[in-house]
């Protein structure tokens, strides 16, 4: 039976016309009675469900989207978006694009897995150096589940002050609860580093033993995704509190290929010149060469032209290749 505080959001949502948050909540009653062992009536309630959906579709006005907004001390702790991405926009691995293709899967259908006692993939730990794709992981997820995207905003999640770091981590878990959507915790390693480093303050060992504790009780149908650079530092207990962890790469030449082509679709560029530029692109992350296509793009729509220069797409290449030695 939904509990107290249930009906009270229903009522609550009833009342703000917010659509949104109704729907979230029902299908949180059906995962409590899917719980109780109340399959059929948990069915019954997704299926009213999928059918208010389709007349919030049908009824809305130039395909605009509702998006769920923070409100009050959440506000200022996690900023909302409505993605539209999709993972086919992705130049992935295969076993990146196969893990995230699983995840997917088990989230619509989590209801059939919970009437096993099973749980779905919602919680995620993705690693890899930067421009890899883990932030567009997020918003690609969101996008094919339709789900608002909620990221995390460190600066204003840890003070220096236990308790008040502690309070807010626990109204984000539970804003997980009542807002269904995808959560991102970016540059996770701020709050993920290892317990026992010698250089580490003891405001962020408690914060990480917070985060532990409320993310092995957290039940909720939401997707929780912490994305790090550093995967050197996370400490040991977080990967036995994730459901999955994907392992982000530069890509490979026939990765850098595929990104050349989309990223260059609308563009007249020869296949040899495509497969020479994936050659000399080697070591630039996925966010490196997108700019760099964009550069030699810009060039041609300001000169007026269709085709890509291939002097101007390596031009621009070995200009972050120059960037990166630079950096290092």
């Amino acid at each position: 039976m939904a509990t107290a505080q249930q009906i009270k959001s229903l009522l609550e949502s009833y009342s703000d016309a917010d659509g949104e948050m109704f729907v979230s909540v029902a299908l949180q009653i059906a995962a409590h009675e899917a719980r109780a062992g109340k399959g059929k009536l948990a069915s019954e309630i997704k299926r009213l469900v999928d059918e208010i959906r389709t007349k919030q579709k049908q009824a809305k006005v130039g395909g605009s989207v509702p998006i769920t907004r923070p409100a009050g001390e959440l506000a200022a702790l996690l900023s909302a978006t409505y993605p539209r991405t999709k993972l086919s926009e992705m130049v992935l691995a295969p076993e990146q694009h196969a893990s995230l293709k699983l995840v997917l899967h088990e989230y619509r259908q989590q209801a059939k897995l919970r009437e096993h006692g099973l749980s779905a993939r919602r919680k995620l730990l993705l690693v890899g150096p930067p421009g890899v794709g883990k932030t567009m992981t997020a918003w690609a997820l969101a996008g094919e589940l339709k789900l608002p995207l909620f990221t995390v905003q460190l600066h204003s999640l840890i003070t220096k002050f236990m308790g008040e770091t502690a309070a807010k981590l626990f109204a984000i878990f539970e804003s997980m609860r009542h807002t269904r959507g995808v959560y991102l915790f970016d540059e996770f390693d701020a709050i993920g580093s290892m317990r026992e480093g010698g250089n580490d303050v003891g405001e962020i060992r408690r914060v990480l033993n917070s985060f532990l504790q409320f993310l092995e009780q957290d039940e909720s149908d939401s997707l929780i995704i912490a994305a790090t650079n550093l995967e050197a530092i996370l400490d040991d207990a977080l990967f036995r509190r994730f459901d999955d962890f994907i392992r982000y790469q530069l890509p490979g030449e026939s990765e850098r290929r595929a990104l050349i082509e989309n990223r260059l679709s609308a563009f007249k560029v020869s296949k040899r010149d495509t497969k020479q530029m994936a050659t000399v692109s080697d070591g630039l992350s996925h966010a490196e060469l997108c700019r760099a296509c964009d550069q030699a793009a810009k060039l041609a729509v300001l000169a007026d032209r269709r085709n890509i220069d291939s002097s101007e797409l390596d031009s621009a290449i070995q200009t972050f290749r120059e960037r990166k030695q630079t950096i290092k």
